[in-house]
């Protein structure tokens, strides 16, 4: 064989790997790639520039992305970002995530002084995700199997009433579509308006307690964490691998100490009451 049909064959072998190529794919991976920690935020004009990709097609992919949870809107404009499904590509991502890293030495020291295992959880979806833990030495908590990447329905669970604190009721309505919704317990919401009410009551109390009303002997103390534009972006919980929660934790200022763990690691993301405020009206919360 001499060089020139070595070169052929090269040719030839390169124009059947293309064949197996899908363009839409090859398209969106591409889209997912522009975001960065520099620019966390694009739009489509920005892309179809440059990936030069037609602009209708660049919206029909992100949209396309958005359905599946790899992007999000960000501040509810035609802006993107990337959502909590780059997580299931690999639980690397969550070591460069800015909220893990800024968050796990304050639950780390919320655990210290409570004795309580504590956790950052993020929404995705229909889902509350445990994304960070600190485990507490007490042998008691051997028995709690809850690990980074943890699943549990938001709808039933007190850590996702607290993520949802900033949703609508039309969100919520669009997010649970069905009647009624699936119980965990007898105190699982039943409908979208009375998982509306416990959000609600959940987010203007700034904190939320449950005691056993998702897991039988677990009871945890939940607060929200909010971003720079005053959105929740996350929740700091402490487990209490009990029915109830003792009068004695409460009167060693359990909730202030998981409030403030969850203050700290706003502040620590940028976060200004008065951001939260301007969110809120944006939403017609206030």
């Amino acid at each position: 064989m001499t060089p020139d049909t070595i070169g052929a064959a090269s040719d030839d072998a390169d124009k059947a790997d293309t064949n197996y190529m899908v363009p839409g794919l090859e398209r969106g991976l591409k889209i997912l790639t522009e975001f960065s920690p520099r620019e966390p935020v694009l739009g489509a004009p920005e892309l179809s520039k440059r990936l030069k990709i037609p602009r209708t097609t660049v919206f029909r992919l992100l949209q396309t992305l958005e359905s599946l949870g790899f992007l999000e809107r960000a501040d509810k404009d035609r802006n993107y970002r990337l959502g909590v499904s780059v997580l299931r590509l690999g639980f690397e991502y969550l070591s460069s995530l800015e909220l893990t890293d800024l968050g796990l030495p304050i639950i780390e020291s919320l655990r210290d002084i409570t004795g309580l295992t504590s956790h950052i959880l993020i929404r995705d979806g229909r889902d509350v995700v445990f994304v960070a833990k600190a485990q507490s030495h007490a042998p008691i908590f051997s028995s709690v199997k809850v690990n980074v990447g943890t699943r549990l329905p938001a709808h039933a669970t007190t850590h996702g009433h607290v993520l949802m604190g900033d949703l609508s009721l039309d969100e919520m309505r669009a997010l649970y579509p069905e009647k009624p919704l699936e119980r965990f317990t007898k105190l699982t919401p039943e409908t979208v308006e009375e998982l509306y009410e416990r959000v609600r009551e959940d987010a203007e109390r700034g904190y939320a307690i449950s005691q056993s009303s998702f897991e039988r002997g677990i009871s945890v103390v939940t607060a929200p964490v909010r971003n720079d534009t005053g959105r929740i972006v996350a929740v700091i919980t402490t487990t209490i691998p009990r029915p109830e929660i003792d009068a004695t934790l409460f009167d060693s200022g359990l909730v202030d100490k998981v409030r403030n763990a969850a203050g700290e690691l706003s502040r620590r993301l940028n976060y200004r009451p008065a951001a939260e405020s301007k969110y809120m009206k944006s939403l017609g919360l206030q």
